[in-house]
């Protein structure tokens, strides 16, 4: 029996409201604080529940993905998938050191974000080679923006979200698509962030025809350098202005609940459209989607044919 092993990778959330601090502080690489942003980070928790969800979801997809995996194997052939957190725990270091006293020497990688970025799924790739200290071989899989399984799913979240609205606007609701924004100086490093979050855009949009499909980013960072727009909130505005009254926002950068979800799009641009007298809706993310788990297994089984593993 060949044992083969995938590690995923997730951003990581805290568990209640006592972790905000010690992880907001790993976010930020244990730069001074103010107490200011402390309690605005701790009011967002409370508000979501006091406590992320990313973990249990992440755990949800690494079983999903693992039982695929393994239906998929080949005889012979048997799959185990680790998980680990970037900013938090299991933390991508633990899970790698865990990987080394069990003896791993060869794993696949896979961030649970479809698009590349140096400053998102680069720094995961870091973590993981740091970790490892050359005692593994390492194959990471970057992007998995266009995968069908992972477009399947969005659609499939996208045609329930869409029967949230009256029957009458349902098959012409104004959808805004949206990812997590990143500096702008990505661009001038030829970062390729945009051009794959686009590719999905274009990609879903023609899954949906008879529907305007707007791109926008969301949750930029409080900096003084500038930030990937247009915000989301500004696309809201302006299909107010152009006579709208319903909006579905479908977060195609992210795959699970979490705070840039619950708080960013479920409160504030919910309360931004209330304002307005306009229905916004989100879809369900598509966190472990069977279409999914199973295109990502099918996925991952081809990057380690590529390394002659299997």
């Amino acid at each position: 029996m060949s044992q083969h092993h995938l590690l995923i990778m997730a951003y990581g959330g805290p568990d209640k409201l006592g972790d905000v601090r010690p992880y907001l502080l790993d976010v930020r690489h244990h730069r001074p604080t103010s107490e200011e942003i402390f309690k605005e980070v701790e009011d967002r928790y409370e508000l979501i529940g006091g406590r992320s969800p990313i973990l249990e979801l992440t755990e949800a997809q690494r079983v999903g993905i693992e039982q695929q995996l393994n239906a998929q194997a080949a005889d012979g052939e048997s799959w185990q998938v680790w998980k680990g957190m970037r900013h938090w725990h299991p933390y991508i270091a633990q899970t790698v050191g865990e990987m080394k006293e069990a003896g791993v020497d060869q794993v696949i990688t896979l961030a649970m974000a479809p698009h590349y970025s140096s400053m998102s799924i680069g720094a995961y790739n870091k973590a993981v080679e740091s970790a490892a200290d050359g005692t593994m071989q390492i194959a990471n899989i970057n992007r998995w923006n266009l995968l069908p399984g992972y477009l399947d799913a969005l659609t499939d979240r996208v045609n329930d979200a869409l029967q949230l609205f009256p029957e009458d606007v349902r098959d012409s609701v104004p959808i805004i698509f949206t990812a997590h924004s990143l500096p702008e100086r990505i661009k001038e490093m030829g970062d390729p962030y945009e051009s794959d979050l686009h590719e999905t855009w274009e990609e879903m949009k023609r899954r949906f025809p008879s529907h305007t499909g707007y791109w926008a980013y969301q949750s930029a960072a409080m900096t003084q350098d500038p930030w990937l727009g247009p915000d989301a909130s500004v696309i809201i505005e302006q299909i107010h202005a152009d006579g709208g009254q319903h909006v579905l926002i479908v977060p195609v950068g992210f795959v699970t609940e979490h705070v840039e979800v619950l708080f960013d799009i479920d409160i504030e641009f919910r309360q931004q459209a209330e304002a307005l007298s306009m229905q916004l809706e989100r879809i369900r993310m598509v966190n472990d989607h069977p279409t999914m788990m199973a295109g990502l297994a099918a996925l991952v089984r081809d990057r380690a044919s590529e390394e002659g593993w299997l």
